[in-house]
Parts: structure tokens; C-alpha cells; sequence
């Protein structure tokens, strides 16, 4: 396999490709190793080299138990202990090794990616993401070279089991966002035969909302739609199904369980930047004044409840383990990212907690006896273009352009991912893609009308 083409994989925030194509067992073996190199020389800096123990997870993709049982062959032949926590969602495997004080881990899934793709979540202990600039792009370095030698240990690494990981984490989740006055809500969720089936499950099984679920089998070959609820197209049979049956409010995952989406009873998504700054506002009362980060993709009703509720705003970059790293070296309570990450900072780690989210909604919605819809009305009050891609030759002059065309005039501008440029009544960002020829437009605006001409305007000059 080509090097450009095993290069391709790594990530800014994970690894991720084409299973056989792109991902090999080969492959998974020396990222494996590599990692194992990389923690192994970081903890002989620390406090002298004793056998580490690693968590390794993976999801129902028909490629990942190959790929598993190649991570942790390859870590086992560099000295690793393993625990093997077999079929989790993401947010149960960083809270297997964050809760238990292991010194790592990696997650065989593709999250969202079509069938064909496998990849590798990577963390260290705490469950503290390993990016781009934090180690990913190390182990791809360390891969690709085909001189790197791995030193073989003394010994070899042993393999021991965990089932218990999904129920102790709803558990222990529960026992923190607390389960108290909700009410017995019909809720319909659509886990797309995916990760979140093993959270949603268990959560249901111990309040007093009754589940109608909706592709609920395990199945990599994802059978009902792709696992990806950002795409509108992969929830219209949940949204015609909450209305259809009446329900009082809808869920869906996506493929490791690490994203979710919440939609009212009458069928309708609530934006995650309402979502966010609902939970911002709760946490708030429990931290008064204390920061909430959020990415930089237009979401104003995240800022004007963080500030309603007394906290502090903090902006990210775009990219789940960016917003995480910022939100850990901030000390924030809890931070929120527009494609549906939610982190909420526990005593051992801060990391994706749907289910404590899903459960401060329930408890927040079970306060008034208004439909959620009627309760969510209120917050509707900023217009969204949604993430629009744009294939260009020159990202460079484009952005360029944008900047001539809106810098002068602008109220604010902000080049902390991409550009930003703000006005009093529109405001956008424009941000590349980091492996593709491409421009992402976010647009939002205090009126519908001006937001689709803005978005017009703004694609015209990005599409030339």
C-alpha cells in the first residue's frame, strides 16, 4: 500500500478510511504498536516504565473485530495489559478508561462513515484525546516509516475482559444528572442499528418514559439508513413517526453513540445549539459563573443563554477533540459542539456524556406541562443556513475575497478557525476542510429572508 495513501487516514482528530482499501489489520498492527511506543516513552519520562494497561473497544461494523483483534495483538507484542470491553458506544469506552484509571485506549469505529469505512479513536489516561497536534500525526510518522523498529518486551502483554462497562457507566451517569421529576414521556428513538442502542437501552430501563424504538438491531451493514443524524434525510422516518404516533419527543444516535439529537413532538430537530444552551444554563445553576465552550459555527442562542444564565463563553475550533482539549485546559463544566458532541466535565474526566444530557432534558421539559415543542418555540429565534460544502480550486483566494468583500464593515472578526465575520443582524463562518479542496459555509441571521440572501451572496463569492 502506497504511503500517501495510508497517510490519507490520519486525521486532525482521529483515524479513519476505507476498510481493506485504506485500513488493513496490517495497518491497525502498527498503529497499535506505534501508540504503544508513544505512551510507553511517555510514561518511562514520568515515573519509570512499568507494563501499562490499555482499553480497547470497538463497534458493530462487520470490520471492526478483525481490526480489534489486530489493535491488541499489536499491543500485547509491545508489553500492553489489554482490557478488552468488547461491543461499547464511544462515550462508554472513554468512561471505561477514564472512571477506572487506565492509561489509554483505543476505539476500533468510523463513527458516522458509511459501512465501508473502519478508523481508531485514540486517548490517553483520563480519556483525553491524542490529535493532531497532540500525537496522532506522531504514530502516523512512526507507521509509515518503514525503518522504525518496535522493541520487542520482556514480556508480553496479557488480555483480560470487561462486560460490565455499559451498565456501570448509565449508573454512574444517572447518579450524576440525577432522574427526579420526569415525567412519563413517550419518547421514539432511531439508533440507525447502531452504538446507541446499548446506552439508550439501559438508561430506559430505569426511568418512567416509555421507548419506541426504532432499528434497534446491531447491524455494520446499517440496513435502515446511514448512522449519521446531521444529515436530515437519515431522520425522516423518526420525525414522520413522532408525529404519527403522537409521542411527546424524539432521540437519534449516530454510529458509536458519541452524537445525539433531540427533536419535539411535532417532528421538528431542536438545533444543538438550543440543546447546548439549555444544558449550559442548568449546569450553571449548579456552577454559577463558570465557563461553557462551544465551537465557532454560528449557534447565537448558545451565547445569549450562557450570558443570561451568568457563565462564560468560550470559542473553539471546529473538531470534537479540539473542543474537548480547550474545554480540559479551561476547566469548563460543560461544552457543546454543533454536529451534536456534548462534554460534561466529572470528577474523573470530561469527555461525551449523552445520557447525562438526555437526562437534564428530560427533567428540564418535565418542569411546565407545555409540549416540548411549545417550550422550545421560544428559543427558535435565529435563522440557519446549515453547513453548506463548496468545492474550490484556490481556498486561499477565496477567503481572500470574503474578507475584502466583509472585513471592512464587520462588527467583529475572529480567524480562530477559518474566518468569522459578524454584523448586527447576519453573521458567518467560513472554514476549510483540512483533507479536501473544499469551503464550509455556516450562515446565520435574525430573519429568514436575510439569511438566504446572505447565504446567497456569500456562496456566490465562494463559488465564483
Amino acid at each position: 500500500m502506497m504511503n500517501s495513501t495510508i497517510a490519507s487516514i490520519f486525521k486532525a482528530y482521529d483515524i479513519r478510511g476505507v476498510y481493506e482499501k485504506e485500513l488493513t489489520e496490517e495497518i491497525a498492527y502498527r498503529i497499535a504498536r506505534s501508540y504503544a511506543t508513544l505512551i510507553q516513552n511517555e510514561k518511562k519520562q514520568e515515573e519509570g516504565g512499568e507494563a501499562l494497561t490499555i482499553v480497547v473497544g470497538k463497534d458493530m461494523r462487520l470490520s471492526s473485530p478483525s481490526l480489534s483483534a489486530e489493535v491488541i495483538r499489536g499491543l500485547c507484542d509491545q508489553g500492553m495489559h489489554v482490557v478488552d470491553i468488547g461491543l461499547v458506544s464511544t462515550p462508554a469506552f472513554y468512561y471505561a478508561v477514564a472512571k477506572y484509571g487506565y492509561d489509554g485506549g483505543l476505539m476500533i469505529s468510523a463513527s458516522h462513515n458509511p459501512a465501508q469505512y473502519n478508523g481508531i479513536k485514540i486517548v490517553r489516561a483520563g480519556a483525553v484525546p491524542v490529535s493532531k497536534d497532540t500525537g496522532i500525526f506522531t504514530i502516523r510518522d512512526m507507521v509509515l516509516d518503514e525503518g522504525t523498529i518496535f522493541e520487542d518486551p520482556a514480556q508480553k502483554g496479557t488480555v483480560s475482559k470487561r462486560d460490565d462497562i455499559i451498565v456501570e457507566q448509565v449508573k454512574s451517569e444517572m447518579e450524576f444528572a440525577g432522574i427526579k421529576g420526569i415525567r412519563p414521556l413517550r419518547i421514539i428513538a432511531d439508533a440507525a442499528n447502531s452504538m446507541g442502542v446499548t446506552y439508550l437501552r439501559e438508561l430506559f430501563s430505569h426511568i418512567p418514559c416509555t421507548l419506541i424504538d426504532m432499528n434497534f438491531e446491531l447491524d455494520g451493514s446499517f440496513p435502515a439508513h446511514e448512522a449519521d443524524p446531521f444529515k436530515e434525510e437519515n431522520n425522516r422516518a423518526l420525525m414522520k413517526r413522532i408525529v404519527d404516533e403522537k409521542a411527546d419527543f424524539g432521540i437519534a444516535t449516530d454510529g458509536d453513540g458519541d452524537r445525539i439529537f433531540f427533536f419535539d413532538n411535532e417532528g421538528k430537530l431542536i438545533d444543538p445549539a438550543i440543546v447546548r444552551g439549555l444544558i449550559a444554563q442548568l449546569f450553571l445553576k449548579e456552577n454559577p459563573g463558570a465557563t461553557i465552550c462551544y465551537d465557532i459555527r454560528p449557534g447565537r442562542i448558545t451565547r445569549d443563554l450562557i450570558e443570561q444564565a451568568g457563565g462564560k463563553p468560550s470559542v473553539t475550533k471546529v473538531g470534537h477533540s479540539l473542543i474537548k482539549e480547550q474545554a480540559i485546559q479551561e476547566g469548563a463544566v460543560f461544552a457543546g459542539e454543533s454536529s451534536g458532541h456534548f462534554f460534561v466535565k466529572m470528577d474523573y474526566g470530561m469527555f461525551e456524556a449523552p445520557v447525562i444530557v438526555s437526562l437534564k432534558l428530560l427533567q428540564f421539559f418535565s418542569v411546565s406541562q407545555a409540549t416540548v415543542a411549545e417550550q422550545v418555540r421560544p428559543y427558535r429565534k435565529y435563522f440557519h443556513s446549515g453547513e453548506i460544502n463548496s468545492t474550490v480550486n484556490d481556498k486561499n483566494a477565496v477567503m481572500k475575497k470574503i474578507f475584502e468583500t466583509y472585513g471592512p464593515q464587520a462588527k467583529e472578526i475572529s480567524e480562530l478557525d477559518g474566518v468569522t465575520i459578524e454584523y448586527d443582524d447576519f453573521w458567518f463562518n467560513v472554514r476549510g476542510s483540512n483533507t479536501e479542496p473544499l469551503l464550509r459555509l455556516n450562515l446565520e441571521a435574525r430573519t429568514k429572508e436575510l439569511q438566504e440572501e446572505k447565504t446567497a451572496e456569500v456562496l456566490r463569492i465562494i463559488r465564483g
